[in-house]
């Protein structure tokens, strides 16, 4: 029997667990993502693809999903260093052309990860492509998912789709790192109210990312957290608590880097499934 995504219900476990399905599946190959996709959700999808961001547009009667692709090795993200640490700071801007139009809208103050809209630029004109013509043919709820990276471009797409009058019905994101600074975070509180849900895993770092310091932040999260676990993040806050002035600044991000590494595996989109899992066990149907 097929998940099934509760349209009247906000923030239901059974919704996160399905999307927490949708978001795994989106790992996939592409093959095996529709196959997944088919006996999962009972839904048509298709892969798109811009360099190194991938994107699932799912479909059936009830329901529209775009389930993006995290990083290819979630638990392995020496390529996304740069993105998440070192040069967190200067990756924060107001983007520039149609994507600055976009995104202007937030108003003054506000500030982008220049890495994640660069990802969504590349993949956009595709997903909205293909989410207009579904629509064409039938408007149903639009919904949204992603781990990691993914779940990072499932919140800005978000707010590019309300710009484009494609209204979003849920988004639910799994281990995302900060998408902006915390004027932007509280714009995306205003703008979707009760509409998007971030699965944390308190073990798992990198949505305490991006960050040059975990004590004193430019970026900030929406507001609405489930936090899974039960951990603390106490040993990268005390890695941070030395602060780059205690040594020099290479050595303090070297450490907090290898602290990251440290509780990587927290990370992992398995994780995610087993703790959503425990907070909303299968029914008798196995969904």
């Amino acid at each position: 029997m097929p998940y099934t995504l509760y349209e009247d219900e906000f923030g239901d476990p059974r919704n996160a667990r399905a999307l927490s399905v949708a978001a795994d599946i989106a790992y996939f190959p592409a093959a095996q993502a529709v196959a997944g996709f088919a006996a999962e959700f009972g839904m048509q999808a298709e892969l798109y693809s811009a360099g190194n961001t991938q994107a699932y547009v799912a479909h059936n009667a009830d329901a529209i999903l775009v389930a993006f692709r995290g990083t290819e090795a979630p638990t392995s993200i020496e390529g996304l260093k740069d993105w998440l640490l070192t040069d967190a700071v200067n990756l924060l801007i107001m983007p520039e052309g149609d994507l600055g139009t976009d995104f202007a809208a937030a108003g003054v103050g506000t500030r982008w990860h220049s890495g994640f809209m660069k990802a969504l630029e590349d993949i956009w004109p595709q997903v909205f492509a293909a989410v207009a013509a579904l629509r064409k043919q039938s408007d149903r709820p639009l919904w949204i998912t992603g781990h990691s990276l993914g779940g990072a471009l499932a919140l800005l797409a978000a707010w590019r789709f309300k710009r484009k009058f494609v209204n979003v019905h849920q988004v639910y994101t799994f281990g995302a790192p900060m998408v902006g600074n915390d004027v932007t975070a509280r714009v995306i509180d205003r703008e979707f109210g009760n509409k998007i849900f971030r699965y944390v895993n308190d073990q798992d770092p990198i949505p305490q990312l991006p960050t040059i310091s975990l004590l004193a932040n430019a970026y900030g999260h929406c507001q609405t957290q489930i936090l899974l676990g039960g951990a603390t993040a106490a040993t990268l806050v005390q890695v941070a608590a030395q602060g780059p002035e205690g040594g020099s600044s290479g050595n303090w991000l070297s450490s907090l880097w290898t602290g990251i590494q440290q509780r990587i595996g927290a990370h992992a989109m398995e994780k995610y499934r087993n703790h959503v899992v425990a907070l909303c066990p299968p029914d008798a149907a196995g969904r």
